[in-house]
């Protein structure tokens, strides 16, 4: 593993300083599948890769672990202005709004997981997808997407794509003749959750990457519920895959960072996105993502084991009505999970035998469980869609959703199981009891 980037001796790109962009014309112009610091890490196994795969080894001090390099610009040469002339900017330390050693670093190792030739990270998942959709989708394209996704997606692909001149149309993913009669003459795009929140359907992804691939359409994929871990959604047919990276792949809920990744013709598009919208990670941030990753494939087998074992006990709780987990024959998809995922993830939807109101009463009783948003971290979450991510619709329309009174999400840290799983069983029987004493 070297600690200098990649030399452009050799390199079909490369040519004369003051040449001009005749390279346009060249066929035989090729693009790396970095960038990368030099020669890294692709094969092996989860583990190593979270470890290893990226990481910068510095010559001159020795350190162990990428160094942060707290800095905005980088000193400028004769390579620097070839590559601005001849177009391949992105391989060059140039500016840190265009390329970081840090960025490159935890790039890199987020390509290895997903095995992928490259990946960009963001200061938020926003602001990867929001990169992503408007990279791919053309002025006048329409875009083909889920009834089931985050909130801030929904709202970007609603409110925001018609000012800029796309239109959309919200499907259920898992009716496929419904998503392919939803297809028009300008559909360029289908994007859709691996995991939907909060109610944790699995998407087909081969029978939607056979769909987009019949159509000729980019299929782009959030796997932010189950992290390269549990899924590589390229290996099924997707073309990109996109993470808010504050969740999982981070896991400390110490940190606000996206990610998209796939092909280097397609992350390139999205690298123009981002220069343009000033939403690259900095420094000290990919320093703690690449922190945290090194742990990944650890914490994803807690968050899975933890998971399966609170799920089998709400499952059997008089007071809990539904409880929805990949991981359990009694998900409608868990046959589809058990062949697509290799690990469901942490995340548990579960609806108690009362209402709202009583639902907001047991995670206050909770003492482990955190009442907080977001997911993925080393601690367990807890929190309720009505009040949450979905209070901006009526009772009703949740109850068409499928998220009817009652309804939990927790994600599952890596607490001991048999402490979670006490902590519930106490909140389920002194709120609700009380509650229903007040009634």
């Amino acid at each position: 593993m070297k600690s200098q980037p990649r030399s452009i001796h050799g390199d079909p790109r490369a040519q004369t300083p003051g040449s001009g962009a005749s390279w346009c014309n060249r066929l035989q112009r090729r693009r790396l599948a970095g960038p990368a610091l030099g020669e890294n890490l692709r094969n092996g196994g989860a583990s190593t890769l979270c470890v290893h795969a990226g990481t910068m080894e510095d010559a001159t001090t020795g350190a162990v672990g990428t160094p942060i390099f707290q800095n905005s610009t980088f000193v400028l040469g004769s390579e620097s202005y070839q590559a601005v002339e001849q177009g391949f900017a992105r391989d060059r330390f140039l500016y840190s709004r265009y390329g970081n050693p840090n960025q490159w670093a935890v790039q890199e190792k987020l390509a290895a997981l997903e095995g992928a030739e490259s990946s960009l990270v963001f200061s938020s998942g926003m602001a990867a997808i929001a990169a992503t959709v408007l990279a791919l989708l053309e002025p006048g394209g329409h875009l083909l997407t889920s009834t089931d996704l985050y909130g801030g997606s929904y709202n970007f692909f609603q409110e925001e794509l018609a000012n800029m001149g796309r239109s959309v149309s919200f499907v259920d993913p898992r009716k496929l003749k419904g998503m392919e009669a939803a297809i028009r003459p300008n559909t360029e795009l289908i994007f859709v959750e691996l995991l939907s929140n909060p109610l944790l359907k699995v998407a087909d992804l081969p029978a939607l990457a056979a769909l987009a691939s019949r159509h000729r359409l980019r299929l782009v994929v959030d796997a932010t519920f189950v992290s390269p871990i549990g899924c590589r959604p390229l290996e099924h047919g997707a073309d990109l895959v996109v993470h808010s990276a504050s969740k999982y792949l981070n896991g400390h809920s110490d940190l606000i960072a996206g990610a998209a990744i796939g092909s280097r013709k397609l992350v390139d598009r999205i690298w123009q996105r981002m220069l343009v919208f000033g939403s690259s990670l900095d420094p000290h941030a990919c320093f703690l993502l690449e922190r945290g990753l090194k742990t990944l494939a650890l914490r994803m087998e807690a968050h899975h084991r933890n998971a399966f074992q609170v799920a089998s006990f709400l499952q059997t709780h008089p007071k809990v009505r539904r409880v929805l987990f990949p991981g359990l024959e009694s998900h409608p998809d868990f046959a589809l999970a058990k062949g697509l995922l290799s690990r469901v993830g942490g995340m548990i939807t579960f609806e108690i035998d009362g209402t709202d109101e009583q639902a907001l009463a047991l995670v206050q009783a909770l003492k482990l469980p955190t009442e907080a948003t977001s997911l993925g971290g080393v601690e367990s979450l807890v929190s309720l869609p009505f009040n949450t991510s979905h209070a901006a619709f009526t009772a009703a329309q949740r109850e068409a959703m499928g998220i009817r009174p009652g309804c939990v999400r927790l994600s599952v840290g890596i607490e001991d199981p048999a402490d979670l799983i006490g902590d519930l069983n106490q909140a389920l029987e002194s709120a609700l009891a009380s509650h229903s004493e007040l009634a």
